[in-house]
């Protein structure tokens, strides 16, 4: 079975220092001139000490060729596979910079085949407390990178999320579901994935935007990180697992190496100008859930409950139908294995490496399979003028 692959590319991941972007480059770094533009203020420079050697500076090269995989030599991203390309070390080279700066932007971006826009203020919380600011984040810099994209004729993967959608009408919440967010960070993202698709359709530019769900995994951390980290936290103290509200109400969990695979289908589609929602197609109970990380951490916590989050979601689960159909996308880890691992890994030592539990089922589908085999590798375009 062929996979679809990005080889001897030049890559940009914009917040790779942070939860996603990290795995993102981890992936990458093997097969790739891998470049990240992080200024770290809410990622961190350990989620980069996984992969080999990083060099930090504050300027980028001013050349290089670069590429990633999605398979690691047949397997999916994040396996074992084989150990890479041996003309890559696997050192991605480290931009320390805002993604706010035109000018740590063009530097960083230039040059690249392919930019992975994961940099943003992931908080609805604080988009409430400063929406402007938030907004210069998210939105302002996203624009910045687009018309960097434009200049070098660069793909771009854009992180939008499931925030666009606010309360839904009915689940699962498909692509085309009614778009009403109920803070500026669902504001912001929904912005910029129309922002994205307009640009493919204005000028040509091949953009992709992903709605992720509920993104849980290693290297998840902070005040922000998701409740299945917090839950964690709480368990392996053996304090109060503290849920909001009943705990009877429902998320879709996907974990971040579905979400690395889902970036890296984005990345080789010719189904560009699109959105798509990144999840598993299921919704699991935040009680169900709180007792799941229990159970794997073999906890004696009590499960407790606290007055609702004002304006919190009550359910929400993804339709992953387009995604399926047009990236070829299919989640291959389960909730309660991802959990799980997760556990086993974050006991030892904190998550260091993208390889994903033991997936579900029987893998892919057979139609995710014909995709694939239609698929070719990209591999390097033709030296090209500097359009600086």
């Amino acid at each position: 079975m062929t996979s679809p692959a990005i080889r001897d590319r030049t890559v940009l991941v914009t917040g790779g220092g942070g939860f996603i972007g990290s795995h993102l480059v981890e992936a990458l770094a093997p097969y790739n001139d891998v470049r990240v533009l992080d200024n770290f203020s809410t990622g961190s420079r350990d989620n980069l000490s996984s992969v080999t050697s990083p060099q930090w500076t504050n300027d980028a090269p001013t050349s290089a060729d670069g590429g990633f995989d999605d398979a690691g030599g047949g397997g999916d991203a994040g396996d074992a596979g084989d150990a890479g390309d041996a003309r890559y070390d696997g050192s991605p080279t480290i931009i320390d910079g805002d993604i706010t700066d035109p000018m740590a932007l063009q530097r960083a971006a230039r040059g690249v085949d392919l930019i992975f826009h994961q940099a943003a203020l992931v908080s609805v919380a604080k988009s409430v407390d400063a929406p402007r600011r938030s907004n210069e984040t998210n939105l302002d810099a996203s624009l910045l990178v687009l018309d960097q994209a434009r200049q070098e004729d660069a793909r771009v993967v854009l992180a939008s999320s499931a925030a666009v959608y606010g309360h839904p009408d009915e689940l699962p919440v498909s692509e085309t579901a009614r778009t009403e967010p109920t803070s500026p960070y669902g504001i912001q993202k929904l912005a910029l994935d129309q922002y994205a698709r307009r640009y493919h359709e204005l000028y040509d530019l091949p953009t992709v935007a992903l709605r992720y769900f509920n993104a849980y995994g290693p290297r998840q951390q902070g005040p922000y990180s998701g409740v299945i980290s917090t839950f964690l936290e709480q368990a392996r103290s053996d304090d109060p697992i503290t849920i909001e509200g009943d705990g009877e109400q429902t998320r879709d969990f996907v974990h971040v190496s579905d979400v690395v695979r889902a970036n890296i289908r984005a990345a080789t589609t010719d189904a560009v100008g699109e959105a798509y929602n990144v999840g598993t197609g299921d919704r699991t109970s935040i009680r169900d859930l709180a007792e799941l990380v229990r159970d794997a951490v073999g906890s004696s916590s009590p499960i407790v409950h606290r007055e609702p989050r004002p304006g919190d979601i009550r359910h929400s689960r993804a339709d992953v139908s387009k995604a399926s159909r047009e990236l070829g996308f299919e989640t291959r880890v389960g909730l309660e294995s991802g959990i799980r691992s997760l556990v086993a890994e974050t006991g030892s030592e904190q998550g260091r490496s993208t390889s994903p539990p033991q997936e579900q089922g029987q893998g892919q589908g057979q139609g995710q399979q014909q995709q694939q085999q239609q698929q070719q590798p990209l591999t390097a375009r033709p030296e090209r003028q500097s359009q600086d």
